[in-house]
């Protein structure tokens, strides 16, 4: 349910369960964390892309596994914190809406771009479940604490364009083009040493 990617250098990591929205489940999120630490040994590795199959990023977490206990599971932490640390440009394709925990990974990751079509909302007070840490430190970081707390406690479903005038995404792109737009993005660091692409991330201070 997780297709990985490698070519000359870029990953693209997709969520490929459309016909559950890409909700994740816990073999999911294993998967998504063993594949991260898979490239992070890559030495050719300069770009890493996350998106998903359909209309949908990703629905959050499986709801029958949540009820269950995934969404107090370790994974994921451990998976954005992984991403957070990866030494390469790491870009966030939501090719549709993200919800909830998975949007975690997409916090974590460098950039941000999305369909104009794109929602993002973490519906947690209204479920009962706390968000989990790092993504609240790093929504902050990006859009300050008043605006986080419109997203995580006044459950609050901001559309893609409100997300860029905000700093949540960080461009709009139309369907279809979203890998070609990560591509492009990804350019520079693809034509770079990776030490020279963990030097420059390096020098950006990040939000946790």
């Amino acid at each position: 349910m997780i297709s990985t990617e490698i070519a000359q250098g870029f990953a693209t990591f997709t969520l490929a369960r459309p016909e559950k929205a890409n909700s994740l489940t816990g073999r999911m999120l294993q998967e998504l964390c063993d594949a991260v630490d898979r490239v992070a040994q890559d030495p050719d590795l300069r770009v890493l892309t996350l998106t998903g199959q359909g209309g949908v990023f990703s629905a959050g977490a499986d709801l029958d596994e949540a009820r269950a206990g995934l969404a107090l599971s370790p994974l994921w932490e451990q998976l954005s914190a992984r991403i957070a640390a990866l030494p390469c440009l790491t870009i966030a394709a939501l090719n549709g809406t993200v919800a909830g925990g998975a949007l975690g990974m997409v916090l974590a990751c460098d950039l941000r771009i999305a369909v104009p079509s794109a929602k993002i909302f973490y519906p947690v007070m209204k479920l009962g479940f706390l968000p989990q840490p790092s993504d609240a430190v790093r929504m902050s970081a990006l859009i300050g604490p008043a605006r986080a707390r419109m997203i995580l406690m006044a459950g609050q479903k901001i559309p893609a364009p409100e997300a860029l005038a905000r700093g949540l995404v960080d461009r709009l792109v139309e369907p279809g083009e979203l890998m070609a737009a990560a591509r492009e993005l990804g350019a520079d660091a693809m034509g770079a040493s990776l030490d020279h692409v963990k030097g420059i991330k390096g020098l950006i201070p990040a939000g946790i």
